[in-house]
């Protein structure tokens, strides 16, 4: 079998340009391509220069709650799922995003694994985190 070459997250909006301003706008991933369908169906892929598939049990998804919230975080899906973003810096990162109508969950916070993490709520109910390494 051949190793795939491209990971998609596909997220549903039911506001897709407030979608788009804050993934492409506010956090900066750049517009890859946009295609309309029928019935008023639109898609917008957003690219990131590198992507990894990060796969956790529920301990490890307990634990990172703890270390980036303070808290086990509210779980609305059977599945957990999280989307976090590597960024330089990030505190500006947060502030865009703060700016931008994402809901703070916990501020900038350094790990055990050296990075700093800040978490958020998306405007589409997304949990999101931004982290910077820092070694």
């Amino acid at each position: 079998m051949t190793a795939p070459v491209q990971l998609r997250l596909v997220l549903e909006s039911a506001d897709l340009d407030a979608a788009v301003a804050f993934y492409r706008d506010t956090l900066g991933l750049p517009e890859r391509e946009s295609f309309d369908g029928p019935d008023g169906a639109r898609v917008v892929i957003l690219e990131v220069p590198t992507a990894t598939l990060e796969l956790a049990n529920p301990a490890q998804i307990a634990f990172i709650d703890d270390v980036e919230v303070g808290r086990p975080a509210a779980h609305v899906f059977p599945l957990t799922v999280r989307v976090a973003f590597e960024v330089p810096d990030a505190a500006a990162a947060s502030a865009r995003l703060e700016e931008s109508g994402a809901e703070l969950v916990a501020p900038p916070t350094e790990t055990p694994w050296r990075s700093l993490n800040a978490r958020f709520e998306a405007p589409d109910g997304m949990a999101l985190t931004v982290f910077e390494e820092l070694g």
